[in-house]
């Protein structure tokens, strides 16, 4: 995510703790929010996606999803 969307966050969070938004700042703040937790979430499967695991025989396993 670039800077300048995460300095905005901030921004608003700010805003929103001092004075409060206007619709369309809770709008923007929404948007940004979803963006930057799709991009987080996106980021936390990808390194879960080269995690191994080793057993006690000493077998190597890609890490897999629980049911």
């Amino acid at each position: 995510m670039e800077q300048g969307k995460l300095n905005r966050i901030n921004e608003l969070y700010k805003k929103q703790k001092e004075s409060g938004l206007t619709d369309e700042e809770v709008i923007e703040q929404a948007r940004l929010r979803k963006e930057y937790v799709s991009l987080v979430t996106k980021n936390f499967k990808g390194t879960l996606s080269t995690i191994k695991v080793q057993d006690l025989d000493g077998n190597v396993k890609p890490l897999k999803r629980k049911k």
